[in-house]
């Protein structure tokens, strides 16, 4: 029952002109006016933004920001696995040999989440981690590894809720949602990077140039807050036994090697 009401409540909200809405406000100078309140009610750290906080000309503006240079340390060491956003770590496991992971419960398919059978074949055995970015976080997205981009390619139309209730109720969301997917090659094998959409505003902006990122490098970056699905092959990642769910991380921290 609370599951169709949910889905009910999302589908009457999530629709072309309410996102408009929303996101012609967002980029309009009037909206200028929110951004004291919205960073008190989301204990925004001030000290480390690049710009003050009535330097930036609309909530867009405020809620892409860039940090000053030094607010996040990235490892060199070569066999590391970073964070490449600011999030919640929510869930972590393994990608079975039919291309299903479960998350919070539910199963996806990482055939549908990445287009096809085929993309997904790479990944079969491997592992997967689900970064969740709220309202609250710095929303750029930074390369996870030193590595060569070997595909880029975007999927879905519309989006959905990616926090926790939306990953319990919703259907599909990180399968279905809007997303960009992007995948390297490194020094130990292949993974995939999944940006995913949030409801309202469906926008990933990509910011590399060339084929070519070094870890921590920025890649791209959410208008709103959403999710980072990271996909590696089997036995390429080795996680730390010490993780309790849910995690909050900082870009640049490590996740693994």
């Amino acid at each position: 029952m609370i599951q169709s009401l949910y889905r009910l409540f999302i589908e009457l909200t999530n629709r072309k002109w309410s996102s408009e809405l929303l996101k012609r406000f967002a980029q309009s100078s009037a909206s200028r006016k929110v951004i004291p309140s919205f960073a008190r009610v989301y204990n925004i750290n001030l000290g480390e933004m690049e710009k003050g906080l009535h330097e930036y000309e609309s909530l867009h503006d405020f809620f892409v920001r860039r940090l000053k240079p030094g607010a996040r340390i990235v490892t060199d060491e070569g066999a590391e696995v970073v964070s490449p956003v600011d999030a919640v770590l929510e869930d972590i496991g393994p990608v079975e040999s039919i291309h299903q992971i479960t998350v919070k419960g539910k199963v996806y398919s990482i055939a549908e989440m990445l287009g096809s059978k085929e993309a997904a074949e790479a990944y079969a055995g491997g592992t997967y981690l689900v970064l969740y970015l709220s309202p609250s976080h710095y929303h750029r997205i930074h390369s996870p590894v030193t590595g060569r981009i070997i595909k880029q390619w975007t999927l879905g139309t519309r989006s959905y809720p990616v926090n926790s209730l939306g990953l319990k109720y919703g259907k599909s969301t990180l399968a279905k949602n809007y997303r960009t997917i992007t995948e390297m090659e490194y020094g130990r094998g292949r993974l995939a990077v999944v940006k995913v959409g949030a409801m309202f505003v469906n926008s990933i902006e990509t910011v590399h140039a060339g084929d070519w990122l070094q870890k921590g490098e920025e890649m791209a970056y959410f208008s709103f807050g959403s999710t980072v699905v990271l996909l590696f092959e089997k036995n390429t990642l080795k996680l730390p036994n010490t993780l309790r769910l849910p995690l909050p991380v900082r870009m640049g921290e490590k996740l693994g090697e």
